[in-house]
C-alpha cells in the first residue's frame, strides 16, 4: 500500500513464483533459511553489552566470533547496497562480506525485508530456539485472540487506520533518513534499545524472567537483538489477556511494526524509483 508504483513493479519483478506478488508472504524467509544458511543467524540480531540501553555499531555489529557488520544492522546496510548496486547500475565497495551472491537480488530483497522487521522488534528470543517469542509473537498473538476477534486482518487494518490517524504527523519523519540516506538501520537499533530498556525490561533486576505475562524476577544475560532477547524465559500460553504488562507493552508493539512497514516501504521507494534505470541481469 505504501509503494511507488515503480517501487511495487521492481519489488513483484524480484520476488520468487511461491510469493504470487505478496512481499509480506516472504517476509519470514529469512527465519526459515537460517538453520540451512548458518552463516546467517549472526545476522537476526546486534550484541548490545549487558545492561547497555545504547546501541554503537562499532562496538555492538559482530557476530559471536567477533567478526565485524555481522548483525541486523550490518545486514540491512548490505543488502540495500546490493539492490542499490544492481539498480543504480555500478558496483560500490559493499562493506559486510556474506555469503550469498550480491547477484542474488530476490533473495537480497527477502533478506531486506525480514532484517527490517527484525531491528524494530523490541525483545525476541532469537538465540534460543526452543523459547517461545515474547514481544514479537506472544503479545501479538495475545492481541489478535483478545482484542481482533482471533483475525489478524482485523489487527492489520487497526494499524493502518492509525498510521492515517494517530500517528499521522509522525510518518514523515519516520520514512527520512538523515544525509540523505538510504537507509539508516542504525536509527531504528537505537531507538529499539532504548525501548526494551525503558518498557520490555523496566523495573526488572538480574536473573529475572518474563512469565504469565508479568515481570518475576530481570534483565537479559547477553545478546540483544534487534532489540534486546530474554535469557531464557518460562513464558506460555497462558499469558493473561488482560494483564497490566500486556496492555500496556502492545501500543509499543503495534508502534514498531507500523514503523517498520513504513520504513521498509521508504527504503525500496528510494531504492527503485522511477529516475533509476534497472540493471539488466
Amino acid at each position: 500500500e505504501y509503494l511507488t508504483k515503480d517501487a511495487l513493479a521492481t519489488v513483484k519483478e524480484l520476488l520468487p513464483d511461491s510469493a504470487r506478488g505478496e512481499l509480506a508472504s516472504v517476509c519470514s524467509w529469512a527465519d526459515d533459511v537460517r538453520w540451512h544458511y548458518h552463516w546467517s543467524s549472526p545476522l537476526h540480531y546486534v550484541d548490545t553489552p549487558d545492561f547497555k540501553c545504547n546501541y554503537k555499531y562499532c562496538r555492538d555489529c559482530h557476530d559471536t566470533a567477533g567478526h565485524k557488520d555481522r548483525c541486523v544492522t550490518g545486514a540491512i546496510f548490505n543488502y540495500t547496497k546490493q539492490l542499490f548496486s544492481a539498480y543504480q547500475g555500478y558496483s560500490p565497495q559493499l562493506s559486510c562480506k556474506f555469503v550469498i551472491s550480491p547477484d542474488n537480488l530476490t533473495e537480497a530483497l527477502m533478506f531486506l525485508a525480514h532484517f527490517i522487521g527484525d531491528v524494530h522488534q523490541v525483545c525476541a528470543l532469537l538465540l534460543v530456539p526452543l523459547n517461545l517469542k515474547v514481544w514479537d509473537t506472544m503479545i501479538i498473538d495475545s492481541a489478535v485472540k483478545t482484542l481482533y476477534g482471533s483475525d489478524l486482518a482485523t489487527m492489520i487494518q487497526a494499524i493502518q487506520r492509525n498510521i492515517t490517524d494517530a500517528w499521522s504527523n509522525d510518518v514523515s519523519s519516520w520514512k527520512n533518513c538523515g544525509h540523505n540516506q538510504t537507509v539508516c538501520p542504525n536509527v531504528y537499533a537505537s531507538e529499539s534499545v532504548r525501548m526494551a530498556c525503558k518498557f520490555a525490561y523496566r523495573n526488572a533486576t538480574p536473573g529475572s524472567t518474563l512469565e504469565d505475562g508479568n515481570i518475576t524476577a530481570t534483565m537479559p544475560s547477553k545478546h540483544m537483538t534487534g532489540l534486546l532477547a530474554f535469557s531464557p524465559c518460562s513464558m506460555t500460553d497462558s499469558v493473561p489477556e488482560f494483564d497490566e504488562y500486556f496492555l500496556s507493552r502492545l501500543p509499543i508493539v503495534e508502534k514498531r511494526l507500523a514503523q517498520g512497514g513504513i520504513r521498509l516501504a521508504a527504503v525500496l521507494n528510494r531504492l527503485f524509483n522511477s529516475e533509476v534505470k534497472i540493471a539488466q541481469a
